[in-house]
């Protein structure tokens, strides 16, 4: 068969893999930004030692050709590290190698993946006195200089669990067991055997950007950084950040729902709703205790930012609920109302306007508002009309009273350009708000926050604005590197970061966005990432409790029912 592998083609023999034909074809890369980690075929991201056309007999008489090529037309896409898929690959067989290294050290040691902090991802170690972050830096770097193949077995879902309840891992078995397949994909290296949601890297030795660094009750792996991936990134504390995380944990420890599977028996027991009411009654203790430090410090401008689909309109208006409590009259303000003109935004160097740039918010004219009215000023604000493209003025007139508190919500809130020269500090307060989720799949898998965040978009676009999965996923990539040039570097300048997940959601998210998710189609250019999510929700058991969430609630503001907006 006739491959065409990045524009070259070459005739693959049967048996050949890819990591074959790379090689042959003297394409594996002088770097490790360079060097190809794993392919994408017809959608669908394959490992290296994916075998093209395998032979059926030994006279060589009949070949298979695989689906997926026959679907591509034996076109073949090389993934990197500068690849989204690519850097998924990187960061799994990073987790592999760092597990395979505890076990060989520690084998006692109980590891759990934490919070992913900037560049870096937190692991707990505990069990283990002895734990030394330098000593498992130098195992790494022997593993990785082994170059030791990473192998993909299939077994039967019965052995696997079997195997982590004699290893001692309980929270992989217990996941398994709401495994409806009777069978299992599996990794090894030697002894050692673990279980990844997507695929490897062919060996260790393609680890070549990292670090490791030690922190209290584990250490950091710092991953490589993302314009010179060559190198691992500079990593940088952020206390505030990974204290909120912590925090979130130690909730987890408390409610009893660490896991998916302790989610699952939460659901089935119907224990389900009493977390939805004490996950409810957090949030107001949390919002009620914004409210008290904001008229603790006499703050008159309340800047409150977060990410795509964080919950920053409910968290706005839930606050404003809060100050009224405390005699304030708190006025809602939103930065989309100072957009530029759509005409007016010169496009970017691929000929499209982004939107998620700073450039796109009037900041002159929003400092010039805010120093005026914190100045006893009265001022006008502009609404943005979507439908047009263009900003109008209504007649909206804002003037700070003694009692008046504004709440300005938006993507660009804690950018400190839009800030007047010479404020008071004491009259801004500034609040982030992100679904730091603390659930993990089990131990060796976590769900990423913005995993969480892509659910609450997909399912709050489709029921609110129409769009299609597919239009919702295809603008992704382009909103999280936004968010990485726009917001996060300015998240740990809050005065207080705000938890907005909850521990029930996924439970729940899963009856609104499964049909949709079931209706992607393979030639799809998000067919790949769908898998991938629903490779998660497949664990997840739905929960048909809708009835119990508040209509305030934060996933009010996804599902639907959300009474702020009515």
């Amino acid at each position: 068969m006739t491959l065409t592998i990045d524009g070259k083609q070459v005739v693959a023999q049967p048996g050949q893999s890819l990591l074959d034909i790379i090689q042959i074809l003297g394409m594996e890369g002088k770097t490790i930004s360079e060097r190809p980690i794993a392919a994408k075929i017809a959608g669908e991201v394959f490992s290296l030692n994916y075998i093209p056309v395998r032979q059926k007999d030994t006279c060589n008489e009949r070949l298979s050709i695989r689906r997926a090529m026959a679907a591509s037309n034996g076109v073949i896409q090389l993934l990197r590290l500068t690849d989204p898929a690519g850097r998924d690959v990187y960061d799994r067989t990073a987790q592999f190698v760092i597990f395979l290294a505890l076990h060989q050290l520690w084998p006692r040691a109980k590891a759990k993946m934490g919070c992913t902090v900037g560049p870096a991802l937190f692991v707990e170690v505990t069990g283990e006195d002895g734990f030394s972050a330098e000593k498992l830096r130098r195992q790494v770097i022997s593993i990785v200089e082994q170059d030791m193949p990473m192998i993909r077995r299939r077994i039967t879902t019965r052995e696997a669990i079997e195997h982590f309840e004699t290893e001692g891992q309980e929270d992989k078995a217990k996941l398994l067991s709401w495994r409806k397949e009777p069978e299992f994909d599996v990794y090894c290296s030697g002894e050692f055997m673990d279980y990844y949601y997507g695929e490897l890297a062919p060996s260790t030795g393609y680890l070549q950007s990292w670090n490791i660094l030690p922190a209290q009750g584990g250490f950091f792996f710092v991953y490589p950084d993302e314009l010179y991936p060559n190198w691992p990134a500079a990593y940088q504390e952020m206390p505030n950040f990974l204290s909120v995380s912590t925090e979130g944990s130690r909730w987890c420890e408390l409610m009893g729902c660490e896991t998916v599977a302790d989610l699952n028996a939460l659901v089935e027991s119907g224990k389900i709703r009493e977390l939805i009411r004490v996950n409810e009654a957090l949030h107001e203790k949390r919002f009620s205790q914004v409210a008290d430090m904001v008229c603790q410090r006499g703050a008159k401008i309340v800047m409150l930012a977060g990410p795509s689909s964080s919950g920053k309109t409910t968290s706005a208006n839930r606050l404003a609920t809060q100050l009224r409590v405390h005699g304030k009259k708190p006025i809602l303000m939103g930065l989309d109302d100072y957009y530029i003109d759509r005409d007016k935004i010169a496009p970017g160097p691929d000929g499209k306007v982004d939107l998620e740039h700073i450039n796109t918010i009037d900041t002159d004219l929003f400092r010039q508002n805010l120093r005026d009215l914190l100045n006893g000023k009265t001022v006008e604000i502009p609404t943005f009309s979507f439908v047009k493209g263009r900003r109008e003025w209504k007649g909206h007139i804002m003037t700070l009273e003694e009692s008046t508190v504004i709440i300005v919500e938006g993507l660009h809130a804690l950018n400190p350009v839009l800030l007047p020269d010479k404020v008071d500090s004491n009259k801004i307060f500034k609040l982030y708000v992100s679904p730091l989720l603390p659930l993990n799949l089990d131990d060796h898998n976590r769900i990423p926050t913005s995993y969480l965040r892509l659910l609450r978009r997909t399912v709050r676009d489709y029921e609110t604005r129409g769009s299609s999965v597919a239009r919702t996923m295809s603008m992704w990539d382009s909103v999280r590197r936004g968010e990485k040039r726009w917001i996060f570097p300015y998240q740990e300048q809050a005065d207080l970061i705000f938890n907005s997940s909850t521990l029930y959601e996924l439970a729940v998210l899963k009856k609104h966005i499964y049909p949709l998710l079931a209706e992607v189609q393979p030639e799809e250019e998000c067919y790949e990432q769908v898998r991938g999510i629903v490779k998660i929700l497949n664990y997840v058991l739905e929960a048909d409790v809708d009835d119990e969430i508040p209509p305030t609630s934060l996933v009010r503001e996804f599902i639907g029912g959300n009474t702020f907006y009515k």
